[in-house]
């Protein structure tokens, strides 16, 4: 089965947090898909606490280990509506709905993803 990784699982990875960090080092090793959305929610993060040419060369670094997803209009509706249903950022519905599209599980840590306990195919990285 395919990954899919949210902004929450590559900021840990990216800073070294255990036990995110190995998970996702691992599943790199098999290209997951990631909405252009949440790469976005990175860099704009990134930016802030590192600067702008930080942030440029993590996006740079992650396109060449990740299959990218520009979001369909099918995938922006898919996400309005699990946003309309549920109490989750935007952001997080766009990397849910890429998830459950491409059949593949999603990789997180954020509690509004994780503590649902909504059948969605979620892997939670806060604990081993």
């Amino acid at each position: 089965m395919t990954d899919c990784l949210d902004s929450w699982a590559v900021l840990r990875w990216l800073e070294g947090v255990e036990p995110a960090a190995s998970r996702v080092e691992g599943s790199l090793l098999d290209r997951p898909i990631m909405s252009w959305i949440n790469l976005g929610e990175v860099a704009y993060v990134i930016e802030r606490l590192a600067g702008a040419e930080r942030s440029r060369s993590v996006v740079r670094e992650l396109r060449r280990v990740l299959t990218m997803e520009v979001p369909s209009p099918g995938r922006t509706l898919e996400a309005a509506r699990l946003k309309a249903n549920h109490a989750m950022a935007y952001a997080d519905a766009f990397a849910l709905a890429t998830a459950i599209a491409h059949g593949a599980t999603l990789l997180t840590g954020d509690p509004e993803l994780c503590d649902r306990g909504m059948g969605w195919p979620v892997e939670d990285l806060r604990a081993g």
